[in-house]
Formats: structure tokens, C-alpha cells, sequence
């Protein structure tokens, strides 16, 4: 199981979890509107998810349901495109 990165970070983008992401699993570009969780690389420590400011990173078995959407979302970015952290 892997974190995922949800609606409220839509916009936001603060760099609270990746700042704090063991293993740099946390990827975006700028013209991203959001921050995504690579879910071949998260390894489920939860760092991320209290540091959050807009309480956007959830457990994927925990995704609210009107965020579902998102679970997809995070698994499909192509993570090829840049490295991850701040951009």
C-alpha cells in the first residue's frame, strides 16, 4: 500500500512532505498542479501524511471516497519526466 496525494493539494503545493520523504518518493514539475507519491517507491512510513497543510495525503486504502479518482491519478503520472522534491 501506497500513499496518495489528493485534491486538496490541488493548487497549494506546499513542500511539507517532501522535505520530510525518507526516500524521495514525492515528484512533481512545475507546470504540475500538485505533488504526486510514486507508489513503486513510497514505502509507507507516513512521514508525509502530519505534515501535510491541507490534509491531502492519505493511506491508498483510506482515499476518501470522493477522492478515489486521485489513487489512479498518482499511479499513472510518468514519473520518468523529472526527479523528485521541490520544483
Amino acid at each position: 500500500m501506497a500513499y496518495v496525494i489528493a485534491e486538496p493539494c490541488v493548487g497549494v503545493k506546499d513542500a511539507a512532505c517532501v522535505d520530510v520523504c525518507p526516500v524521495d518518493c514525492i515528484y512533481t514539475v512545475e507546470a504540475d498542479d500538485q505533488y504526486y507519491i510514486n507508489p513503486e517507491e513510497c514505502i509507507d512510513c507516513a512521514a508525509c501524511e502530519p505534515v501535510c497543510p491541507v490534509n491531502a495525503i492519505f493511506p491508498e486504502d483510506s482515499v476518501p471516497a470522493e477522492w478515489q479518482s486521485y489513487i489512479k491519478k498518482n499511479a499513472d503520472y510518468d514519473y520518468s519526466k523529472t526527479t523528485p522534491g521541490r520544483k
